[in-house]
């Protein structure tokens, strides 16, 4: 893809207006203008979520079915850091179908089965405690889509890949970096020549690059002790 192909800050816009198609487009345009084209193979089958419908004894909601559809068997979209499960791996808890755990079982992301009869419905989130009885399933992204598309994202700029690396830190980034539309919770995004930068709270940020010269001059633009630097 050329450099007018897809344009990045628009179609996270699109996204925060929008809904399921939005989301759709800017995981499309993001996975090929930043790494591979989507192809047909990218996604599970009806036949494999019909499956995991049929041992849940549930029906998923819409979106649900078009990101598996779409892109659940893509590993550097869905499980660089967190997982996303595959359908045979989904289950419910506390009344809600997980969907997505964290990289060390610290944290779980689902839909409350209330919402499941929605076709987009909103996300909910909750960490793994010692004390148990301090859980609870707390307000996540309003909608599905909006969750699947930044983790595709998000899980690209993770990716263990010579593109794309890691740092711990909790400074500004230097003038020169344009802030993009605020997707996700926690997350604030940025853009610079060939970089996606994200930085998430005052801990860490992750940036994936188009050509290895673009990341050469983000390592020298914001200096640190990068992963792969």
């Amino acid at each position: 893809m050329n450099d007018t192909d897809f344009d990045m800050p628009a179609a996270m816009a699109e996204t925060l207006r929008g809904g399921r198609e939005e989301a759709w487009a800017l995981v499309r345009g993001f996975a090929a203008y930043w790494g591979e084209p989507l192809t047909s193979q990218d996604g599970f089958t009806d036949a494999e979520l019909d499956a995991a419908e049929q041992r849940l004894g549930l029906r998923l909601p819409v979106a649900v079915r078009e990101a598996y559809r779409l892109f659940g068997r893509r590993a550097d979209l869905t499980s660089s850091q967190d997982v996303l499960l595959t359908p045979d791996e989904l289950h419910v808890l506390d009344g809600a179908l997980v969907y997505r755990t964290e990289n060390q079982g610290c944290a779980h992301w689902g839909v409350l089965l209330d919402d499941l009869a929605q076709e987009d419905p909103p996300t909910v989130a909750r960490p793994d405690l010692a004390d148990k009885s301090q859980e609870h399933w707390e307000p996540w992204e309003e909608r599905f889509s909006t969750a699947a598309a930044v983790m595709a994202v998000s899980e690209k700029l993770l990716e263990d890949d010579e593109l794309s690396d890691f740092l711990e830190s909790d400074d500004e980034l230097p003038h020169g970096f344009v802030e993009l539309p605020a997707l996700g919770r926690e997350f604030r995004w940025y853009g610079g020549p060939d970089v996606l930068v994200v930085a998430v709270g005052d801990a860490w940020i992750a940036a994936r690059a188009r050509t290895p010269e673009a990341l050469d001059a983000l390592h020298e633009a914001v200096p640190g002790d990068w992963l792969n630097g």
